[in-house]
């Protein structure tokens, strides 16, 4: 039997990396993104290029009326799903200051970074929990953060604080779903160089080069990858609840 992995925000940035890494270690790819069709056929080929098969779904997480529908869609192309990679996530409208914060922004970051999130979680533990693991490995599901899951961004308060309660969540399902042998893990990039983090080039060009981070560079994608990687092969099974940091050093306190 082949393990297969769901990846939400698959289609670009991180996702896409993600999807590539978990494809490279033996999983069939279920990519769902939103409006992006061209991208998530790009990747559909890059997947089966690895030798591995790759499905496709458009999704708004935030739908949660519609995660049953694709979830069992998933379900009859692949079988029961191993591994979730909570990825797809938005930043703010508009950078600024907090006392001019909108509930547009507001409930947007926690409509899809957190209750989305949360809700598409809870759905794939259910079914997680009805089956034993695979003979080809363990399960899995892992939340991608952000370093302002834990740094206060003042300009950016909506987003800090959608993601400061998706990382709650993670350790949440950590604890309910350890005696199940289901790894939760939380993954909190830092200065990843994306599309989402691409206005902001500049501006943090500058930082790195002052010692921001004390590895003197952007990250990448797949340096986030990686990491997801190695959660999802089940090298981690006495790990519960743990967030791992991928930035290059930037929350290390220094003085």
């Amino acid at each position: 039997m082949s393990r297969t992995a769901i990846v939400t925000g698959a289609s670009r940035g991180i996702g896409h990396a993600v999807a590539l890494a978990l494809a490279a270690e033996g999983f069939d790819i279920a990519a769902i993104a939103l409006n992006d069709p061209g991208r998530l056929r790009a990747l559909e080929a890059e997947v089966e290029a690895l030798g591995r098969r790759c499905a496709s779904f458009d999704l708004d997480i935030s739908d949660i009326d519609a995660h049953a529908g694709v979830l069992a869609a998933i379900d009859e192309r692949f079988g029961g799903v191993d591994c979730l990679v909570n990825n797809a996530g938005v930043s703010v409208l508009n950078r600024g200051d907090l006392l001019d914060v909108n509930a547009q922004s507001y409930d947007r970051c926690f409509d899809i970074n957190t209750r989305g999130t949360f809700f598409l979680t809870q759905a794939v533990a259910r079914s997680m929990t009805t089956r034993p693991p695979t003979e080809e490995g363990a399960r899995s599901i892992v939340f991608v953060t952000s370093s302002n899951a834990v740094v206060a961004s003042v300009e950016r308060g909506e987003y800090c604080m959608s993601k400061s309660a998706s990382s709650m969540a993670a350790r949440l399902f950590a604890l309910r779903l350890a005696s199940h042998g289901i790894g939760v893990f939380e993954v909190q990039p830092g200065l990843i160089l994306t599309e989402m983090t691409a206005p902001s080039k500049g501006k943090y060009d500058a930082l790195i080069a002052e010692g921001m981070t004390a590895t003197p560079r952007w990250g990448q994608p797949e340096d986030v990858a990686r990491v997801i990687r190695t959660m999802a092969a089940g090298l981690l099974p006495y790990t519960v609840a743990q967030e791992v940091r991928v930035d290059g050093g930037l929350m290390i306190q220094r003085f």
